[in-house]
């Protein structure tokens, strides 16, 4: 399965090749701030079945675990369309969103489920973390 993520005015895109390694909603502090809703969606994908087109800047904070992430975003109109962390080069993550595809697989965790707006429900099937 080939898919495409691109930000919203469509100057930096990203292409994947076969399917997530894994979809986690992150339900953290700095995603609902970073993606101005109460959780964040992202999914990861093996590096090499990824290809980055665009330019992009880079936002770097450190995670709660205490490893460096960077958050890749257009610099013309601010999406966040993927990230890394701890330079590993295992994977890459892209944010579900960018893809717009309904079709795309459900998550199968939640994480950070102490900072879970009270109201939000995730549907059976999602292993809430904390």
């Amino acid at each position: 399965m080939n898919r495409e993520a691109i930000c919203h005015c469509g100057e930096l895109r990203v292409s994947t090749i076969g399917e997530p390694i894994r979809v986690t909603i992150c339900n953290c502090h700095d995603c609902q701030r970073r993606t101005g809703s109460v959780f964040g969606v992202q999914a990861r994908f093996a590096t090499d079945s990824v290809s980055i087109e665009g330019e992009y800047k880079t936002f770097v904070r450190i995670g709660d675990e205490g490893y460096t992430l960077k958050f890749n975003f257009c610099p013309n109109c601010g999406s966040t369309v993927f990230y890394t962390f701890d330079d590993s080069g295992e994977f890459v993550g892209i944010t579900v969103g960018s893809f717009q595809d309904s079709e795309f697989p459900m998550p199968t965790n939640s994480i950070y489920g102490t900072r879970k707006h009270r109201w939000v429900e995730f549907p059976e099937g999602v292993a809430e973390h904390d």
